[in-house]
């Protein structure tokens, strides 16, 4: 795996799990009656939150792991067992209301008083662990482990996935009003149902690839690896 599988890889499965698209009517329900100026103002602070929390991660979770004996094949395992978990939630059941909030009509001229409130309100159980949930944690530090062996452009490419998938969750929740109307319950619902699938896959690599890794040879190369560089 190169810098740029790394990146594109962290990418998609931090945007599975973060599931921008699946948590729009949670947070519509969360900002219901909400500016479209307070309702970015409340993105912007939750997606800061995320990029700075699977940052920290990123660079000390490889440290944890060393901290408590766990080897980053067993942590494969289990994190690609927690990820499958949850994407066979997110296939088979109905998450997206859970959270609704119906607060009074705000203050439309209380744009940062009120995003600040609405921030607190939702760090949890919103930002967590709905958004970053032990699966995106898990996802965090395993791929730390994949940039350390690149080198400093695995780490370059690590830290764009994180923002990317931040400024993706930042634009799909500043456009929750459009798209909600555009996708409508069932377009939702598919659209989970799609990134649950993604997400069994993803846990079933992370679980291929620490088992090849703990008992070498069992696998042959293409499951555990099956996009070698310069392959197709």
């Amino acid at each position: 795996m190169n810098a740029l599988d790394l990146g594109v890889n962290l990418f998609v499965a931090l945007f599975a799990l973060l599931d921008p698209i699946g948590n729009i009517p949670i947070f519509a329900a969360a900002t219901a009656g909400a500016t479209a100026r307070q309702r970015f103002s409340v993105s912007i602070l939750l997606c800061l939150f995320i990029a700075a929390f699977l940052a920290f991660f990123f660079f000390t979770g490889l440290w944890l792991l060393q901290f408590f004996g766990i080897s980053l094949a067993a942590f494969r395992i289990a994190g690609g067992i927690l990820l499958l978990l949850l994407g066979l939630d997110m296939t088979r059941g109905d998450f997206l209301t859970m959270f609704a909030d119906k607060d009074a009509l705000a203050d439309a001229q209380d744009v940062r008083g009120y995003a600040q409130r609405r921030f607190k309100r939702l760090i949890v159980p919103f930002a967590m662990p709905l958004l970053i949930g032990p699966g995106a944690i898990s996802t965090i530090i395993i791929q730390a482990g994949e940039a350390q062996a690149i080198g400093y452009a695995g780490t370059i490419a690590g830290v764009a996935a994180i923002g990317a998938a931040s400024l993706a969750t930042l634009v799909t929740f500043a456009a929750t009003g459009p798209i909600s109307r555009v996708l409508g319950d069932v377009g939702m619902a598919i659209v989970v149902r799609v990134l649950g699938l993604i997400l069994c896959a993803l846990a079933i690599q992370f679980i291929l690839a620490g088992l090849g890794e703990a008992i070498p040879g069992m696998f042959a190369s293409g499951v555990t690896a099956p996009y070698p560089a310069g392959g197709h």
